[in-house]
């Protein structure tokens, strides 16, 4: 028998039983178009908590920790056969930073894939607006250098907040719920206390919402030389610096040849963020994992429709056979209606996929401020690839399904069945 004999039985099978055919082919393009949904809608969420670490964070980041050793100050040089040692060299309270940032700086200066550097200086405070206390992470910056490493500038509610705080010496740029939770509004002056009880008066400039709402509930922005004052550093003295790169996949291979440059701690947005990347990769795939079990229901369905159309042709069978048809000729006779379905499924299930994404990405909903990340939208990465994986997982899947009622159909001898001892 050739091919298209096959083909012809099969269809001849299928469109005998045209509701049970067609109710499975549904079953198929349901898993196909949840299947294709969700990995969209996957793919958007881990793209957005990354775009977002990408907008409001450096691409690289260069520590205060040393990873080749300073030498002392005091140490000029070495005598042979003499021990020199410091003593009472250990203060427990002092503070890690980078000391002359700006020959650090001059370092990193030629290479070409760097756009923007901005050294800063980070504090823990308390910040007090009357009877009011909270408490906050300042970041004193250059507010120029500053806009474009974390994309300050586009997140800021007032444009012209960073200008403001560039000539106002005391201002301080809050988080969106950390002004909420201090109940201040524009130019209204707030307390921030540091660790030793030293109370520095500020002004709010402006509020900035980032997206992620543990930054936007805690986290603002000073002038470095205000950060540097409440710290007691120097004015040469910063605790990191933030580096911009014109292409972030190259910032683990950049970030490594930073730190051999000037032997200071350096990472990449990608190292620092390692385990909320890991997390919403693992929950991706945990997720699309549990939706394929929707496949495994339709092939269910497949197997089920081709066993009541082998028990309905057993004579029909035993009729071939008898006319010399092989073995083979009778299973893929069978799998080709697997394979019908399957196709009729997944064809279905492709532009619904596509239609239920679309509306996805249309809802628009109040940003929640309990959550991790604070957004009005789902964001949905569509593309052909996954398309083409699922159309291709469902056609398997139903072939799959298929090949235990083909193999049944071949097992049966013809004479018994041609006496009625079967079916």
């Amino acid at each position: 028998m050739t091919f298209f004999d096959l083909l012809r039985f099969a269809w001849v099978h299928l469109r005998e039983r045209k509701r049970q055919t067609l109710l499975t082919a549904l079953g198929v393009a349901v898993g196909s178009a949840m299947m294709i949904t969700t990995i969209a809608v996957a793919r958007g969420s881990s793209q957005s908590v990354f775009i977002k670490l990408i907008d409001i964070a450096p691409h690289i980041t260069i520590g205060a920790d040393r990873v080749v050793p300073e030498v002392p100050d005091n140490l000029f040089g070495f005598i042979p056969g003499q021990v020199a040692f410091v003593r009472k060299n250990v203060t427990t309270d002092k503070k890690v930073v980078i000391k002359n940032y700006n020959q650090v700086v001059q370092t990193i200066k030629p290479i070409t894939e760097i756009e923007d550097i901005s050294p800063y200086v980070t504090s823990k405070l308390l910040a007090r607006n009357k009877n009011r206390y909270t408490p906050c992470f300042a970041k004193g910056v250059v507010p120029q250098l500053e806009a474009g490493i974390a994309n300050l500038k586009k997140n800021l509610l007032e444009p012209e907040a960073l200008s403001e705080l560039a000539w106002t010496s005391n201002g301080i740029i809050l988080g969106e719920l950390l002004a909420e939770k201090l109940k201040v509004k524009y130019r209204d002056t707030i307390m921030l206390v540091d660790k030793d009880g030293n109370e520095y008066p500020v002004m709010v400039v402006g509020r900035f919402r980032s997206g992620f709402n543990n930054k936007d509930k805690s986290e603002a922005y000073v002038n470095l030389a205000l950060a540097q004052r409440m710290e007691a550093l120097s004015s040469n003295t910063v605790t990191g610096i933030g580096l911009r790169i014109a292409d972030i996949d190259k910032a683990d291979q950049l970030a490594a040849r930073i730190q051999k440059m000037t032997g200071y701690e350096t990472e990449s947005w990608s190292q620092a963020n390692r385990n909320v990347i890991d997390f919403y990769n693992r929950n991706g795939i945990i997720t699309l994992v549990l939706v394929s079990f929707v496949f495994v229901v339709a092939g269910l369905g497949v197997s089920s429709v081709m066993t009541t159309v082998v028990l309905q042709k057993v004579k029909d069978i035993a009729i071939l056979r008898s006319m010399g048809v092989q073995r083979g000729s009778i299973t893929r006779i069978f799998m080709l209606e697997g394979l019908m379905m399957g196709t009729l499924g997944v064809l279905l299930g492709s532009p619904v996929g596509h239609l239920i994404c679309n509306l996805i990405a249309r809802i628009r909903f109040e940003p929640s401020k309990a959550g991790v990340v604070s957004s009005d939208r789902l964001l949905v990465v569509e593309t052909p690839e996954a398309h083409l994986i699922v159309i291709g997982f469902g056609i398997l899947i139903a072939v799959i399904s298929s090949v235990g009622p083909a193999r049944r159909a071949t097992s049966y001898m013809p004479v018994q069945v041609l006496r009625g001892e079967v079916g």
